[in-house]
């Protein structure tokens, strides 16, 4: 098997497919609400049943995928998510939406895995770090400009930016027929996803897991209440809030880009520790802060802190996980991303209603500190990267 560089760009593209099935469609959302009857609270659901099924359908298709072809997955998940974005267009009421929607969660699921999983597959120590990389900064790409194109789109009409998603189906042919198949035939065929949890008894494993839902769980503490703090703040409207958002973007691509020079000096565990001390500090601070410019430095910061923690986690999960149950492992591992995105509008939802938006940022702040200083604590319950 020979794999080149144009390879790791297919998985890097699959990665922002799987970035745009939801950002693609946020800034939509109320331009919806009128031609599908529906109230703005009933069109939010397209997104809730998509990271739902998403979360879902990761463990499912961790059950088997270390038993067949990544191919095998890959391929059909990128077609779902094509026919999806197809007859999305042609739908009519929001109740056939919901549906397609959630069958379109199928094939995201599968996308966001089987990147992973050749990347373990093919690559090997500050390589895989590197591609990791690569494939985090496609998904900062997709953060900053999927909602331009939703928006671009739904100039024409509401229902365009799902045609957005067809792209996949030529795509998937250019993956069946280009990238080479990664899971060696050697006679193992994983234990599914009962092996998979067996494997959190590592607890290497289950730390890092956990790590994944921290991050997107502070992730989504930005992304849901920063507008709110915008408009209170600035009286930004929905425009503006979304190009402030987008900042963070610009440090995510910059940190991705260079985190194989990171790698070589430090472990990935310290990059971690050092990612969410810079996530948590900025958030801290964004709470206090009344100054734009400041506002947009500390996004910088949070967003040089994210794509250091994402970069490294990814890439220490591949490396920890036993390739027999590798599959399954990065599936629950993806699910923990869901869950933490779902997680934290809930349980900072519950704060804001006691008290205000500066407590809900200072305490997922200090929540990002503690995961910091707890993983610079357990560094040493890690192996020594010697062959990352």
């Amino acid at each position: 098997m020979i794999f080149k560089p144009h390879h790791l760009l297919f998985l890097a593209t699959t990665v922002f497919f799987a970035m745009a099935g939801g950002a693609i469609l946020a800034p939509v959302l109320p331009q919806m609400v009128e031609p599908l009857n529906s109230t703005p609270n009933e069109v939010a659901q397209l997104m809730a049943v998509y990271t739902i099924s998403t979360a879902i359908f990761s463990l499912i298709i961790g059950h088997f995928v270390d038993r067949v072809n990544r191919k095998a997955v890959l391929v059909p998940c990128l077609v779902i998510n094509g026919l999806m974005g197809l007859f999305s267009f042609f739908a009519t009421d929001l109740q056939t939406l919901l549906i397609l929607r959630f069958v379109q969660g199928i094939g995201i699921a599968g996308m966001m895995s089987l990147v992973m999983l050749v990347i373990g597959d093919v690559y090997k120590g500050l390589d895989r770090v590197h591609s990791m990389g690569r494939v985090s900064m496609a998904i900062a790409i997709g953060s900053v400009t999927a909602p331009l194109i939703g928006g671009g789109l739904a100039t024409i009409g509401w229902n365009y930016p799902f045609l957005f998603y067809v792209l996949s189906l030529p795509f998937a042919l250019l993956v069946f027929l280009l990238l080479p198949e990664t899971k060696e035939c050697d006679g193992s065929y994983g234990g599914g996803l009962g092996n998979a949890v067996r494997e959190l008894r590592d607890f290497r494993i289950l730390y890092t897991v956990f790590l994944s839902f921290a991050i997107f769980f502070l992730l989504f503490s930005i992304v849901v209440f920063l507008p709110f703090m915008l408009k209170d703040v600035f009286g930004f409207a929905a425009k503006e809030a979304g190009m402030v958002l987008s900042i963070q973007g610009i440090a995510i691509i910059m940190v991705a880009s260079n985190i194989k020079k990171l790698a070589e000096k430090l472990p990935l565990i310290v990059l971690i520790g050092i990612g969410f001390s810079l996530v948590g500090i900025s958030i801290s601070l964004i709470s206090w802060t009344g100054s734009l410019p400041v506002l947009f430095l500390l996004l910088l910061v949070f967003g040089g802190g994210f794509g250091l923690c994402q970069t490294a986690i990814d890439s220490q999960i591949i490396q920890i996980s036993p390739p027999q149950s590798r599959g399954g492992v990065l599936s629950i591992h993806n699910t923990m991303k869901y869950v933490g995105q779902s997680a934290s509008p809930v349980v900072l939802g519950i704060i804001l209603l006691y008290f205000d938006l500066h407590i809900v940022f200072l305490l997922s702040g200090i929540f990002g500190i503690l995961v910091a200083v707890a993983t610079l604590v357990f560094r040493g319950r890690f192996v020594v990267e010697s062959n990352i």
